[in-house]
C-alpha cells in the first residue's frame, strides 16, 4: 500500500480516546508560542498529546524552521524547501523555557540535510540559551541523523544535554518504508556516538512507533539492538496516522502488550521506559530521574 491511497481511518479503540481539556492554561501557552514565533513538534507533526501538553504548561520546541528536507512516511511534519536559519531563534526558545517555567526542556528539529552540518551548531546555541537563563533545567535534544557525521554529532554534545535522543522509529524491515532517508544502521551509530563521547554524562534515549506491522519478535530485536549500542531510555508508543495520505495503521496494540514490552525492556537494563498507547518521544518527559549509581 502506498501513502496515496485515501484509506479511512480505523475506529479508536477505548484506550486512546481522551476528552479534550478545557483549562485555560492551553490558550496562554498557545499565545506564548504565537508571541514569541515558535514552532512546536506539537502542532507541525499534529501530535495527538498536544492539547494535554499545552494545558499543562509545557511543548516540544521546533528549531531550525518548519520545513523539512526529508518525507517520512509517519509524519506530517511539511517537506519543503526550509529557509534560512532563525539567529534569533535560540533566544526566544530560551525565553519561552522561562516564562513557562519549564524544568525539562525538550529540543527537536526538522532535518536539515541542505546545511553542511544538518543543523548541528543550531542544537548546540539554542541549547546554551536556554542554560544561560535557567542553569538548573534538565535539556534533552530530540535530533536528526545529520547522516551520521561525527563533526555534527559532536558540535551537539559540546552543549552538554543532559539527554540526547535520536528515535529508531520502527524495525530494521520497516525502515524504509517507513523513514525518509534514514537507515537502521544509521540511526544506532548515531546513538553509538553520543554515549561513547559523553562517557556517561549524557543518557541516550529512542523510541519506537508500534502498529506499523512489526512482530513481537522484531521489536525485541530492535531493543537489544539499542541497549547494544548503550541506549538508557526507551520510548514505545502506538503509531497513529495524522492523515489520509500518510502510511496506514496496522494494528492497534494493546495497553497489556505495552506492559510487556516494559518489563522486558527494563529486564534487558534500559533505566527507564515508558510504553504505553499515547507515549510519544517527548510525552511527560519531565518524569524521568537520574538513576542515583548514574
Amino acid at each position: 500500500m502506498t501513502t496515496t491511497e485515501l484509506k479511512p481511518r480505523p475506529r479508536l479503540p477505548e484506550w486512546l480516546r481522551t476528552p479534550l481539556p478545557t483549562s485555560e492554561t492551553f490558550g496562554h501557552t498557545q499565545a506564548l508560542l504565537d508571541e514569541l514565533k515558535l514552532h512546536t513538534v506539537c502542532q507541525s507533526a499534529k501530535c495527538p498529546n498536544h492539547w494535554e501538553c499545552w494545558s499543562k504548561g509545557t511543548a516540544t520546541f521546533m528549531i531550525g524552521g518548519d520545513r523539512c528536507t526529508r518525507a517520512c512516511g509517519f509524519c506530517a511534519v511539511t517537506t519543503a524547501k526550509p529557509f534560512a536559519l532563525d539567529p534569533d531563534e535560540p533566544a526566544r526558545v530560551a525565553e519561552a523555557a522561562r516564562r513557562m517555567r519549564l524544568r525539562h526542556v525538550v529540543i527537536t528539529s526538522v532535518a536539515r540535510d541542505d546545511l553542511p552540518d544538518g543543523g548541528a551548531d543550531h542544537f548546540r546555541k539554542t541549547t546554551e540559551a536556554v542554560r544561560a537563563i535557567n542553569p538548573h533545567v534538565v535539556i534533552e535534544v530530540l535530533t536528526p541523523d545529520f547522516c551520521d557525521r561525527d563533526a555534527s554529532i559532536d558540535t551537539v554534545l559540546a552543549a552538554a544535554p543532559h539527554i540526547f535522543n535520536h528515535n529508531l522509529e520502527t524495525v530494521r524491515r520497516l525502515t524504509p518504508t517507513v523513514r525518509s532517508r534514514a537507515t537502521y544502521d544509521r540511526s544506532l551509530s548515531v546513538l553509538r556516538k553520543a554515549k561513547a563521547r559523553r562517557r556517561g554524562a549524557t543518557f541516550t534515549k529512542s523510541g519506537l512507533m508500534l502498529g506499523l506491522g512489526e512482530s513481537d519478535e522484531e521489536v525485541l530485536t530492535a531493543l537489544a539492538d539499542l541497549r547494544a549500542v548503550g541506549c538508557d531510555i526507551l520510548t514505545l508508543g502506538q503509531y497513529l496516522r495524522p492523515t489520509l495520505r500518510h502510511l496506514p495503521v496496522v494494528e492497534f496494540i494493546s495497553p497489556e502488550r505495552f506492559q510487556n514490552y516494559a518489563a522486558q525492556a527494563r529486564r534487558m537494563g534500559f533505566v527507564h521506559v515508558a510504553s504505553g498507547p499515547r507515549v510519544r518521544s517527548s510525552y511527560h518527559a519531565d518524569e524521568f530521574r537520574a538513576p542515583s549509581a548514574a
